[in-house]
């Protein structure tokens, strides 16, 4: 299991262009991807589920927590995290 927390920085947050971005990323990893808000409790919801995504309320500013569990954790881990320090192509 790999984790790395970063904070959303789309001044919309994570709304459902980038989300539908970020779960097509998510979705093109083997591993089981989670994203929790930081300081939240539960284990979180999957990456690859934009509508469980759209129900965090990830705006601007949300220190959230990606963990990735399989063969390819690091990676996919890395790769959102990327994605959401970029502003998730917005």
């Amino acid at each position: 299991m790999y984790s790395e927390e970063t904070t959303i920085v789309n001044a919309t947050g994570l709304h459902a262009r980038p989300a539908s971005l970020f779960c097509k990323t998510a979705s093109g990893f083997s591993s089981n991807v989670t994203v929790k808000k930081a300081g939240a409790d539960g284990d979180g919801v999957s990456a690859k589920s934009m509508l469980a995504l759209m129900t965090q309320g990830l705006s601007c500013g949300s220190k959230i927590i990606i963990t990735a569990d399989g063969d390819d954790e690091q990676e996919a881990v890395k790769a959102l995290v990327q994605l959401v320090e970029s502003g998730c192509g917005e």
